[in-house]
């Protein structure tokens, strides 16, 4: 009777390992299916189709690698990438430098109620949709109001011709990209700086250092693993705007504001290539997967120095 109780209590004891051990994965399954037919499903369809002859609507027709080839010589996707390019090279390099410099003043000001409400103030315009924010922009751009004419004026600007200029529509677009987003990198950026110790500029002080000096020695350096992680979120989410653009512009003038993603939407359901599409969808995954590896090695190196 002893050696069938210790048996019985040896299976109990393993049944309830082996429960131990699937239940954390029994938490994330359901998210895991949703990701798998919702991402991974199509993804799969995506590079299926990337080899076919589609248009949403008829039957897919074999081509192989011909999407492929036809990136090489098509112009207007030539175009459109270096239009993102070009948005991610004004963007980011802002998002970083005002996301940053607006944290640490915050931060210095947290507890009182300016620092407060300038907080609350940059970060609303993140909680607003793309699609409204373009829209509320491009009638206040292209409006009659006297007020936002005479603001412009004053710099010798015509508000009208700034989204109607294909030398001045991706420079609004790009200003108005960096409003929009520069709360949530600024947000990222203030607990980061929150979290460095006060010890240090303690420290600083009682050698007599500057403001300048904490900023540039202690607090720079401290946030480096913070921009790394930023900078890279900024260029992921650059490669991908297309609602703010498409109602602010629509993606012109000339297709000078016409960016990778909204090329693609074109593509799909304007020109009927949805084939070509997920073609340079794919393409365009592989950059992002890319990027986003080379930003996890930076920061496991960044955080092992630090």
């Amino acid at each position: 009777m002893k050696i069938e109780n210790k048996q019985k209590m040896q299976k109990l004891q393993k049944v309830q390992k082996i429960g131990r051990n699937v239940r954390p994965y029994a938490y994330i399954f359901p998210i895991l299916a949703i990701l798998f037919v919702f991402v991974g499903v199509s993804l799969i369809i995506g590079i299926r189709y990337s080899f076919t002859k589609y248009n949403l609507i008829g039957v897919p027709e074999w081509g192989g690698l011909y999407n492929y080839k036809k990136m090489l010589g098509d112009t207007k996707l030539h175009q459109a990438v270096k239009t993102t390019v070009i948005l991610i090279i004004f963007v980011v390099p802002a998002q970083i430098v005002l996301s940053t410099c607006f944290a640490t003043l915050i931060a210095k000001r947290r507890n009182t109620i300016l620092g407060k409400l300038a907080k609350a103030a940059i970060f609303i315009p993140v909680l607003s949709s793309s699609a409204v924010v373009g829209t509320v922009w491009k009638a206040i751009l292209n409006g009659n109001n006297g007020l936002v004419q005479k603001f412009f004026h004053l710099f010798g600007i015509e508000p009208n011709m700034l989204l109607g200029s294909s030398t001045t529509a991706l420079i609004t677009v790009a200003c108005i990209v960096v409003w929009k987003s520069m709360g949530y990198y600024m947000i990222l950026m203030l607990s980061s700086v929150l979290s460095i110790s006060d010890h240090y500029y303690e420290a600083a002080k009682m050698d007599g250092a500057n403001g300048f000096y904490l900023f540039t020695k202690i607090t720079l350096p401290m946030l480096k693993p913070a921009i790394i992680l930023n900078f890279f979120l900024a260029v992921a989410s650059g490669m991908q705007i297309f609602d703010l653009v498409y109602t602010m512009t629509g993606g012109g003038p000339s297709m000078s504001t016409t960016t990778l993603v909204m090329y693609l939407y074109d593509l799909t359901f304007k020109s009927g290539k949805a084939g070509y599409a997920m073609a340079i969808s794919n393409v365009f995954f592989l950059v992002v997967v890319g990027i986003m590896l080379l930003q996890r090695g930076l920061m496991k190196k960044e955080t092992s120095e630090l």
